[in-house]
């Protein structure tokens, strides 16, 4: 009777879970279904959720329209660019901020976390004129340079190297491992869960950032793919919805093919990540 009443509860959650992703899916597969179609197929008194015949062409003419392929590496520059050094100054500050002991360290690590307090609107304006003064503006650096540093990275990182006891750190330096070695080798191997969790919020919240990249940028050649498809929406001016459509395809799709290929990497990390923090 417990065992029934188990499996009718885990059948009903299943059901539940299957309609919230039915749910959650369909507009994206509404999407690649009118990026498909012709025409004369999108609006029709019956929904057609599966096109036929299929029309390639709209994404052929979506790149002959605008250089989404030029975005696109852009947007990889950008994401990457970002992410690399991000591991680099979020590690060492983590390091510093978690092991070793100066004068004013809880104080200098409060200072370091007020941007997290800070509203990101409230710094583009400084950010603007810093870049501008050094003649950085409508560069892929200008997109990146105010990025490097972050407050929640090191704060997630610091947490993840608290955890690892002091006793291996002593007997590290008794084997001769001692400052950046043991940084390399021990600390950063056992916090690559969290690692791993603070780029995968970092590479999408920059795929995703639209309005930074537009204040920065003012011509194609360095334009990202979210202010390459707003400009694009903007030129067909909500017009021809299969050209739309096949555009934001193009746009969202690798973010949806990375999830989908390390969805697993992606739970565990999280997961290992929070009960470290």
């Amino acid at each position: 009777m417990k065992f029934n009443r188990h499996l009718r509860n885990k059948s009903g959650l299943h059901l539940i879970l299957m309609v919230v992703s039915l749910i959650t899916v369909a507009p994206y597969f509404w999407i690649l279904s009118t990026s498909l179609k012709y025409r004369t197929e999108v609006f029709t008194p019956t929904p057609k959720w599966i096109p036929w015949p299929i029309n390639i062409q709209n994404y052929l003419e979506v790149f002959q329209m605008a250089p989404f392929h030029l975005y696109l590496i852009n947007t990889i520059i950008v994401v990457t660019g970002i992410l690399a050094v991000q591991l680099v100054t979020i590690t060492l500050a983590a390091y510093v901020f978690s092991r070793k002991n100066f004068w004013g360290k809880e104080f200098f690590f409060f200072l370091f976390l007020i941007q997290m307090m800070i509203p990101i609107h409230a710094t583009f304006l400084p950010n603007f004129l810093t870049l501008k003064r050094f003649d950085l503006l409508n560069t892929r650096v200008a997109m990146m340079l105010p990025f490097f540093a972050s407050g929640y990275g090191t704060f997630l990182l610091r947490q993840a190297f608290r955890q690892i006891p002091r006793a291996l750190e002593d007997a590290a330096v008794i084997d001769g491992c001692g400052g950046l070695r043991f940084l390399w080798h021990v600390l950063v191997p056992l916090a690559k869960p969290t690692l791993i969790a603070f780029s995968i919020i970092s590479i999408v919240s920059h795929w995703n950032d639209y309005l930074w990249p537009l204040i920065v940028t003012d011509t194609p050649d360095v334009r990202t793919l979210t202010i390459g498809l707003g400009m694009f929406v903007q030129q067909e001016s909500g017009a021809d919805w299969t050209l739309l459509m096949a555009a934001t395809a193009f746009v969202t799709a690798p973010m949806l093919i990375f999830f989908l290929v390390f969805q697993k990497k992606f739970v565990q990390s999280f997961m290992l990540s929070g009960m470290k923090g």
